[in-house]
Formats: structure tokens, sequence, C-alpha cells
């Protein structure tokens, strides 16, 4: 993989570390992510929430705020539906239990993958409706491209607010309430790219807003701060750019998430062996809450993690998180066989293909997690599908550059129904049209490239530093570049020339960790995950690819890099 040096914008840095008395490698990583003045940099390094902009700004939010009032001045039946991943689990959670609160008494439902399909459907309506009247339906994480759904709900007198983040195809349904910013909204909104949990986190701010100007007294009652690990959850597991807001109430979110009071949250943490004495991470999300969360939806019913989470009975959390952990191994067992399967299917056709798509009698529910390693492994955007009867079924991840919502958008005459955003769609179509299906998607990805949009596969480095260089205050700011994720990467430092004493020492299936020496005294210890067969070697110079961080544990911290690439020195 060839390394990308980044140079700050010198002037900027310069300027940055003298006014806010910054370290000048961090001062250079900031000139670069954005145009940032002093003000907003001291934002971007110390987020306060009262720089959450006023909710009731985003287009047609006042609107759905006014009629959830409405239902709840004159107690009618309301039903709430959210989509099963955890982006839709964690906004359902959210609205429920702040119209609970409120004093209403909300059904809510998930669409069940194998049987009723993805978010919106028919299927799902006929099962939400059939357990009671209705007269304000709520969709989250779905429904912009729902017209046909929504004229059924219409035409049976209900009104309809949608909440939602998906891009839309083709002109949205004009009678209800649309709360989507990527329809709406001016591309230069703070609030742009926020997931729908982040937008339901604005519906209630508003829903609140406007009840306590009229002195209600249990709006007076609900602390919105601790609605925000809901946020921070959905957030992160959705992969939308941590930056501008999302960045702002993901920071809060992680730290409320480790103080948190939520009971099923707390089961999940337990199951998940995260520890709440030290920081916790986007990564603590994406890799042990967000697919425990998920198995439900892609094996089962995911009205179990909403039901778990709006629970306060311990016990009933603990039996649950363990029914997820159980879930998330089976899904884990089912999506390796998959992957490998998969891998093997995309690795013998053309390597000329710039658009992937394998398929095959795979589960459902675990195609979108090995489109998203397999697009990482070639580098390009894949599509899997698995097949249900005479249909095809699947989702597919893209490679940063690439918006698969566009491309998308030149082969969706063959397909039955699909949507999403950029990075990640779902999809439905005939089996006997997936061969011509592939032929097009892969075209369609070519053109792109050939537009000039390419791809760069680069590891993007930030600079280089001397060891000595890693001192602790270094590390201290480093961490207010915190949280990391789409559109804030984690920042990688090349060490050039550096020659290791000892072999490293492999540990687990696949790491290994060595030592390096840094400031006078001091030793630096390097882990590798997953990179056990291509260690660096001892007694010969070479270049180091590291993120740099602190290690906590047992209530102290410890200076630690993780190695992300080697290659031999540079003359």
């Amino acid at each position: 993989m060839p390394w990308l040096f980044q140079d700050p914008d010198p002037v900027c840095a310069r300027r940055l570390s003298d006014e806010l008395s910054l370290h000048p490698v961090v001062a250079g990583i900031l000139s670069r992510l954005e145009s940032l003045d002093t003000d907003s940099a001291e934002a971007f390094l110390r987020p306060r929430l009262d720089r959450v902009c006023d909710p009731l700004k985003v287009a047609h939010l006042e609107e759905a705020v006014d009629r959830i009032i409405a239902a709840l001045d004159a107690r009618e039946p309301i039903a709430v539906l959210g989509d099963y991943d955890v982006d839709g689990v964690t906004s359902t959670t959210l609205l429920v239990s702040v119209l609970r609160h409120l004093g209403a008494d909300p059904k809510f439902f998930v669409p069940r993958r194998l049987e009723e399909g993805y978010g919106l459907s028919l299927a799902a309506l006929d099962r939400a409706l059939a357990c009671g009247p209705v007269s304000l339906f709520i969709s989250l994480d779905c429904g912009t491209n729902s017209r046909e759904e929504i004229a059924t709900l219409r035409a049976r007198g209900i009104d309809v607010i949608v909440v939602d983040h998906h891009r839309s195809k083709a002109a949205v349904h004009p009678d209800c309430i649309l709360v989507n910013p990527h329809v709406h909204d001016h591309p230069e909104s703070p609030w742009l790219n926020l997931c729908t949990v982040g937008l339901t986190f604005k519906v209630a701010h508003g829903l609140l807003k406007k009840l306590r100007l009229r002195g209600d007294a249990a709006a007076q009652t609900v602390v919105m701060r601790e609605y925000l690990d809901l946020v921070a959850l959905g957030t992160v597991a959705d992969l939308v750019p941590l930056t501008r807001e999302n960045r702002l109430l993901t920071h809060h979110g992680l730290r409320q998430l480790r103080a948190t009071r939520r009971e099923g949250v707390k089961a999940l943490m337990k199951v998940s062996r995260i520890a709440t004495d030290s920081e916790l991470h986007p990564v603590d999300i994406s890799f042990r809450l967000g697919p425990r969360i998920n198995a439900s939806g892609r094996l089962a019913d995911a009205a179990l993690p909403v039901q778990m989470l709006l629970s306060d009975d311990p016990d009933f959390c603990r039996r649950s998180a363990e029914s997820l952990d159980a879930m998330n191994r089976e899904r884990q067992e089912i999506e390796k066989l998959v992957f490998e399967e998969a891998k093997a299917q995309l690795s013998a056709v053309d390597g000329d293909r710039r658009g992937l798509l394998a398929h095959g009698d795979w589960h459902p529910g675990v195609v979108g997690i090995v489109a998203g390693k397999l697009a990482r492994h070639f580098n390009r955007p894949c599509i899997v599908l698995g097949r249900e009867g005479e249909l095809a079924k699947g989702s597919g991840r893209s490679v940063a550059g690439i918006s698969l919502v566009e491309v998308l958008q030149e082969c969706g005459d063959l397909l039955d129904a699909w949507g999403g955003h950029p990075m990640a769609v779902g999809i439905t179509l005939h089996a006997d049209r997936v061969s011509e299906f592939a032929e097009r998607f892969n075209q369609a990805v070519t053109d792109w490239l050939k537009a000039g949009r390419v791809p760069d596969s680069s590891l993007v480095v930030s600079g280089r530093l001397h060891p000595e260089e890693i001192s602790d205050s270094l590390l201290d700011q480093l961490e207010l570049l915190h949280p990391h994720g789409e559109g804030n990467p984690e920042p990688v430092f090349a060490l050039c020339g550096v020659t290791l004493r000892e072999p490293p020492l492999f540990f687990g299936e696949s790491n290994f960790r060595f030592q390096i020496a840094s400031t006078p005294g001091r030793r630096l210890g390097v882990v590798a995950w997953r990179k056990a067969d291509n260690p660096p070697p001892a007694g010969k110079p070479v270049d180091l690819a590291l993120r740099l961080g602190w290690n906590h544990y047992n209530g102290r911290k410890y200076p630690q890099a993780e190695l992300v690439d080697w290659r031999p020195a540079e003359s």
C-alpha cells in the first residue's frame, strides 16, 4: 500500500498552535481537516452542548413537533416503526421513551427482516395496523421512498411523520411530514449528516422546547443529556461522518454511555466486556455493542433490543443481553462461512472489474457485514446477495470516494427495491436479473471512475515523528481530536528508520507486539492486530506507520501505538 504524506497548511497550523497553545503536530492535523478559524477550531477540540443548533430550524421539524403535541393533547393512539439496525433501534427507543415520559403509550414495531423485508413495507404495516387503531404513524430510519406505504396509511385517515436520513430516489409522497435534511435542508446545514437517531434527538428536543414554553410539567423533568448514549450508539454504528453536530453529540454521547443509567445498556456493556473505568471510543460501539444489537435483527426479531433498552428490569436486561450475545456468536460463524465463499467467488472473476457482486444461498442477515469486509478486502464497491425464492436480496458497501446511491441510479431500473446512503445500500431484485445487474453495476462504477472521481487507496499519513517526540503532552492533545470515525479519521504517523532490537512477540491467533525506544528512559509498546503474516524484521531499519494514544488499564494509562503498516526504511 503506498503512503500518502499530508502536508499541513503552515500558516493556519502556526496560527492555531500560537493562539490555542497546541502542539505543532495537532495544529497541523487541524489545519487539514477544514478551513478552521480559531473559534471553530476551539469548538472542534472542546465540543459543548450549548453549541447544538436550534432543532426547530431543521426543515419540517416544527411541523412534526406540532402534530405530535396535538396527538399528546388529544390522547391519540400513536404507532412508531423503526428499522432493524442500530440506528433504527436506538431511534425507536429514544422516541418511545420520551413519549412515555410525556404520558403517551405508543405502540412500537420493528420490521421482521425475513418475513417483512426492509423498512416501511406493506407487510410490516399490516402487522402494525392489526394491533389496534392508530391516528398518528411515525416512521424512523425508513420511509423516505415509501410512497405506496404512505398512501396506504393516508387512505385510512392516518397522519404520517417520517424521520429519516436516506437519500430520496424520486419525489417523496406529498401527504406526509418528512424530516430528512438530505431532501429539504441546505447542504451546508450543521445537521445535514445526522443519522436518524440524531434527527430523532432533535425532534425530541424540539418537542420538549415547545412543551416547556407552555409550562408542561412532564416536559420539565426530561433530561435530554441522558438520551445521548443512544445517539452515540446509532451515530457510530451507522457510519455517518463524525463532523459538526454528529461529532458534538457523539462526543458527549460516549461520556453518557460510560455513565448510563439505562439497565439495558449496562447489561449489554457487561456481556461485551467493556469496562466503564476508562473512556469509551467509537470502536467499542463498532466492534462490540453495535454488532450485538444488530444480531437480533439479522437472525431473529429486532424488537428484543428495543425492549431491552426500554426496560428498567435488570434481570430481563441481563437475559436479553445474553441472548443478543449468543445470537452474535451465531452470526459470526455464519458470516465467516459466507465471507470465505463470497471471497472465493469474487477472486475467480475478472480482476479488472470495478464493481463487485457476489450471490449465493446465503443468510440475508449477514450479507451487509460480508459486503463491507469484501469492499475493504478488494478496495472496491461490493454487493452481496442471498436468494429468497424468486428474489435476490442483499446489501452493498462502498469505499471512500464512490457513492452507491449515485451509482445505483444508473442501473436502478433492474431493481424491485433499493435505498440507502452513499456508503451502504440495500437492494432487492428478481433472481433471473442478477447476471444482467452485475454487468450494469460494474459498468456504472467504471463510468464513475472514468469521470475522474477516483478513490484513493493510499494510506494517508499525517506526518513524520521522531520517537523522542512522542510525549505525554502530545498524547494528551491527540485525545482532543476524538471521537474518530467517518470524516474525522484517526491520524497515522510515520516513524522512519526505526530498528527493532528484538523480533516481535506473537499472541492470540494472529497478533504481535514489540517495543521501540521513545523519550529518554522510556519504551513505547506497539501492538499489531491480525497482521501475524507480515511482521517487521528485527535488526534492519524500517519505517513504521502508527496510530498513537493512551492505553487505559486498571485506572492507569500507558503510551501505546498500533501498527497500521510498515515498509523497509527509505534511504
